[in-house]
C-alpha cells in the first residue's frame, strides 16, 4: 500500500509541477504573439488529447509523467507546414521576447513555490519541538556543551520552533564554515547560548543526516518494558503473556527499558527464556520459547510483541506553526528565497567537491518522500511540492544545453555578438547537454538504488 501511495503522490506532484512549468512557457508565448502548436504534459504515447482555440493548439497528456514540452511554430522545424504565418514563429521573435518565453517556465516554478508555502503556513505546519535526546560523546555537540533535554530556541537569528526548521537553519549555517550561536532552553528552564563549531563543511555535507554528524539525536519517548500489541499466534501469546504486562526481569537479570528487553531477546534466537512480569499488581514467572528472524545478515530472537507507547509524551512534544494570510504570504516569499539560495549554495559545494554527490536524489527517493509527506498531511505535501518546484526551477536555469538555461545562454551570446548562435554550435551543444543530463540521471538513480540496497 505504501508503494502505491508513493507512486500516486509522485505522479500527482510531478504532474502538477510539470504543468506549471510548461504553462509558464505557454502563457508568455501566447502573449508574445507566438503560435503554440502543442502543449504536452508527459512524453510518449498520448493518453488524452484535445485540439482547441483559434490556433488549433493540441493539448496532450502523455504516458510518461517525467516532463513535458510546449511546441511552438518555428520555421527551422522541417515539419512546419507550408503557408504558416511565419511572423508568429518563435525563431523570428526579438531576442527579448525569446528570453521572456524561455525564462517563464522556471519563473512559474518559483511562483508556485511561493503559493505552496503560503498555503502551507496558513494550514499550519505540524512538527516536533527541537529537544535534544542524546548527545554523542566527543562530538561537535558535546564540545559545544549540549546536554539531553536542551530545546533549541534559535540558530543564529533564526527561530526554530520545530526540528525541521532547526535542521534547515543548521544546514544553512554549516555552509558559512564558522561557529554559530545556538540559543537553548535547558530542562530546568534556564537559557544558554551554545557555540557550535560548523567550520568543517566537507564533513558536515558528507552523506547522511546533518544531526548525526553534529552528534545530536532528537528526543524520543522513553519506552518502558511494557507489552503492547501482541502478534497473533506468536511466541508471546503462546507463552500466555498479555498486553499491559510489565517485564521486570529476564533470566534473572533486571530489565529497565524496552530496548534492554529487545537486546536480551535478540541474543537468544529459538531458545528458552524466563520472564518475570507484573500483571494487575501480581508478579508472575513465564517461560517463553523465542522465535527467530534474519536481521542485516544475522539471526535474532523474537517473541512477537510491540511496546506500549504513551501517546501523551508525543502530544506534549508536538507543535504547530500557523500564520494569517498576509504573514503567510510574506513567509512564503521569504522561504522560497531562502530555499533557493540554500540549494544554489549546496550545488556550488557539490561542484567544488566540498559536498558528497551521494546527497543527490533521483525519482525513487523523490517518490518515497512524496508518499511520506502525503501520509503526514496537506501542509507537509505542500512543503514537499514547494521544494521540488524550486529544485526544478533551478535545474532548468543551469547553463546546460537542452535545458532552459542553455537556451538563455545562447541568447546572451546572441546579444553580445549581434547574431544568433550557429546551427552547428547548437547541434554540438545538444549532444553535450544530452550526455550531461544522462550522467546526472545515472548518478541519481545509482544513489537511489544504493540507498535501497543499503
Amino acid at each position: 500500500m505504501s508503494i502505491l501511495i508513493s507512486i500516486a503522490a509522485f505522479v500527482v506532484a510531478i504532474g502538477v509541477l510539470v504543468t506549471v512549468h510548461e504553462y509558464g512557457h505557454y502563457w508568455v508565448a501566447r502573449r508574445a504573439g507566438v503560435k503554440v502548436l502543442r502543449f504536452s504534459v508527459g512524453f510518449g504515447r498520448p493518453l488524452w488529447r484535445r485540439v482547441a482555440g483559434a490556433d488549433r493548439t493540441e493539448y496532450v497528456i502523455a504516458a510518461i509523467p517525467l516532463g513535458g514540452y510546449v511546441k511552438m511554430l518555428d520555421e527551422r522545424d522541417p515539419d512546419t507546414p507550408p503557408g504558416e504565418d511565419l511572423s508568429r514563429a518563435f525563431n523570428r521573435q526579438p531576442v527579448g521576447k525569446r528570453i521572456a518565453i524561455v525564462a517563464a517556465g522556471p519563473a512559474f516554478n518559483f511562483l508556485f513555490a511561493i503559493l505552496a508555502y503560503w498555503l502551507m503556513f496558513m494550514v499550519g505546519i505540524g512538527g516536533v519541538k527541537p529537544v535534544v535526546g542524546e548527545v554523542a560523546p566527543a562530538s561537535l555537540a558535546a564540545e559545544a556543551g549540549f546536554v539531553s533535554g536542551d530545546r533549541l530556541i534559535s540558530v543564529a537569528d533564526t527561530e526554530t520552533p520545530t526540528w525541521e526548521l532547526a535542521s534547515l537553519a543548521l544546514l544553512e549555517r554549516s555552509l558559512d564554515s564558522q561557529r554559530v550561536a545556538v540559543r537553548v532552553e535547558t530542562a530546568d528552564g534556564r537559557e544558554f547560548v551554545r557555540w557550535l563549531d560548523l567550520s568543517d563543511t566537507r564533513r558536515l555535507l558528507d552523506e547522511g543526516p546533518l544531526l548525526d554528524k553534529i552528534g545530536i539525536t532528537p528526543w524520543r519517548p522513553r519506552l518502558d518494558p511494557v507489552l503492547g500489541e501482541l502478534v497473533s499466534g506468536g511466541p508471546a501469546v503462546q507463552a500466555g503473556l498479555q498486553s499491559g504486562d510489565r517485564v521486570l526481569a529476564a533470566d534473572g537479570e533486571p530489565v529497565h527499558t524496552w530496548q534492554g528487553l529487545v537486546e536480551h531477546i535478540q541474543a537468544r534466537p529459538d531458545g528458552m527464556m524466563q520472564l518475570e512480569v507484573e500483571r494487575d499488581g501480581s508478579r508472575l514467572q513465564v517461560a517463553v520459547r523465542t522465535g527467530s528472524r534474519e536481521d542485516n545478515g544475522r539471526i535474532v530472537g523474537i517473541i512477537g510483541a510491540y511496546p506500549h507507547v504513551d501517546t501523551s509524551q508525543f502530544e506534549a512534544m508536538r507543535t504547530t506553526v500557523r500564520h494569517g494570510p498576509v504573514e503567510s504570504f510574506v513567509n512564503g516569499v521569504t522561504r522560497t528565497w531562502d530555499m533557493t539560495v540554500l540549494t544554489l549554495r549546496v550545488l556550488w559545494r557539490l561542484v567544488m567537491g566540498e559536498a558528497s554527490v551521494k546527497n543527490i536524489s533521483g525519482p525513487i527517493s523523490i517518490a518515497e518522500y512524496a508518499g511520506v509527506t502525503a501520509v503526514i498531511g496537506v501542509a507537509a505535501f505542500l512543503g514537499f511540492m514547494a521544494i521540488v518546484s524550486i529544485s526544478l526551477g533551478i535545474i532548468n536555469l543551469l547553463p546546460i544545453p537542452m535545458l532552459d538555461g542553455g537556451h538563455l545562454l545562447y541568447y546572451l551570446v546572441e546579444i553580445v555578438k549581434g547574431s544568433p548562435v550557429s546551427p552547428q554550435v547548437e547541434a554540438i551543444g545538444q549532444r553535450v547537454g544530452l550526455v550531461m543530463i544522462a550522467l546526472l540521471m545515472t548518478l541519481a538513480f545509482y544513489n537511489d538504488i544504493m540507498r535501497i540496497l543499503g
